[in-house]
């Protein structure tokens, strides 16, 4: 069992970054594959990156590819994600998930979910 922990979601300004972070449970972290993916209102969640168990491998939405960066910290059980030039569209619940074997863009392969943080970029 993996327990996922959002933060560091907030309001920015368009332009600006944000840093998000996802801190796990568990004794295994490294053998996870960890994303990120997002839902808008109104709209269905979609991948915006991953990064493999080792952090040797990392896939990007093309939405975000050039200003987004996912890292982890395998000894501190943690993900990152580093948010530059951030646009009005980015605003959306931002979600952590974990998975083992899993296609990195397809949520549906992922096993675990943290509960989300709120990032807005107003207009």
């Amino acid at each position: 069992q993996v327990q996922l922990v959002e933060s560091g979601g907030g309001l920015v300004q368009a332009g600006g970054s944000l840093s998000l972070s996802c801190a796990a449970s568990g004794r295994i972290f490294s053998r996870y594959t960890m994303g990120w993916f997002r839902q808008a209102p109104g709209k269905e969640r979609e991948f915006v990156a991953a990064i493999s168990g080792s952090g040797g491998n990392t896939w990007y939405a093309s939405s975000v590819k050039g200003r987004f960066t996912i890292s982890r910290d395998n000894a501190e059980n943690t993900v990152h994600l580093q948010m530059n030039s951030l646009k009005p569209e980015d605003t959306a619940v931002y979600y952590c998930a974990a998975g083992a074997g899993v296609v990195p863009s397809n949520g549906r392969t992922y096993d675990y979910w943290g509960q989300g943080t709120q990032v807005n970029v107003p207009s």
